[in-house]
């Protein structure tokens, strides 16, 4: 109770914070939109010339779209704001702002994960969970208890193992505090919003397996369309596991090389 008292705290304070400046909120809005229109533009003319492309069909396609900007708006919801604050030239490591995190008194893989949020961002979620619905009123079957069950379980592991990914550089920053690593994981999310089945076989093991932001999307959508296998689903959620213990251990051994401002 004490953590998810802490989360309010933070959740008021960044709301208050983004409130100062409302025509960010036009700018946030608009790019929102415009997102969301390239996004559903693109498969519309895509299955405009075909009715499937290997295996997917127009609405499950469309749902992957959903599950691509619902997961990419939960990170800029709370997963992004404070991880990707630490790196980069003007990032809190290199400039010593990242001691106020270690002088709290808060479990420090916490506090820098989750003290600021984005709550715009709760927008682009709706317009997220909104072309899914849709996806799943087009895919014209019955969305029993165990698909939804699935796809809250696959989303549930999407949005862990982006954290993870997120937490991973973020610790790497404290080796190279000036680099973006982010920049790195914004290139590999960008090949999410396809499915990983168009992918040729190495690099679909790839983006399954070791660099999984595939799975984040493809697996997911394909529990909605009652696609996916009990084996792919508890493999996800293995991997999903495995990635949080590893990234916290590369975080906290990072964490120990930390050089304060001070110091």
């Amino acid at each position: 109770m004490y953590y998810l008292r802490l989360i309010g705290h933070f959740m008021r304070a960044s709301f208050q914070e983004d409130a100062a400046y409302q025509a960010n909120f036009v700018i946030n809005l608009l790019h929102s939109i415009l997102n969301l229109a390239t996004g559903v533009l693109g498969v519309m003319v895509l299955f405009g010339q075909v009715e499937a492309v290997n295996g997917w069909s127009m609405p499950a396609t469309l749902a992957l779209l959903g599950v691509y900007l619902t997961i990419g708006a939960l990170r800029s919801f709370f997963i992004g704001p404070s991880l990707e604050a630490m790196a980069g030239m003007d990032g809190e490591v290199w400039t010593g702002q990242f001691d106020f995190t270690l002088l709290r008194p808060v479990n420090k893989q916490f506090l820098a994960s989750f003290r600021r949020w984005h709550l715009f961002s709760l927008f682009d979620v709706a317009l997220g969970l909104g072309v899914i619905g849709v996806a799943v009123a087009q895919l014209g079957q019955t969305l029993t208890a165990a698909r939804v069950l699935a796809f809250l379980a696959m989303l549930v592991a999407s949005v862990s193992i982006v954290y993870a990914i997120l937490l991973a550089f973020a610790g790497l920053t404290f080796w190279s505090p000036g680099v973006l690593f982010t920049w790195i994981f914004d290139g590999l999310f960008q090949m999410a919003r396809y499915p990983v089945g168009l992918y040729p076989g190495w690099l679909r093991l790839v983006l399954t397996w070791v660099l999984p932001v595939g799975l984040i999307t493809t697996v997911p959508a394909q529990a909605l369309s009652g696609a996916l296998s009990i084996e792919m689903l508890a493999g996800s959620i293995a991997i999903a596991g495995i990635f949080l213990v590893g990234a916290s251990v590369l975080f906290q051994v990072g964490l120990r090389r930390y050089a304060s401002a001070s110091s």
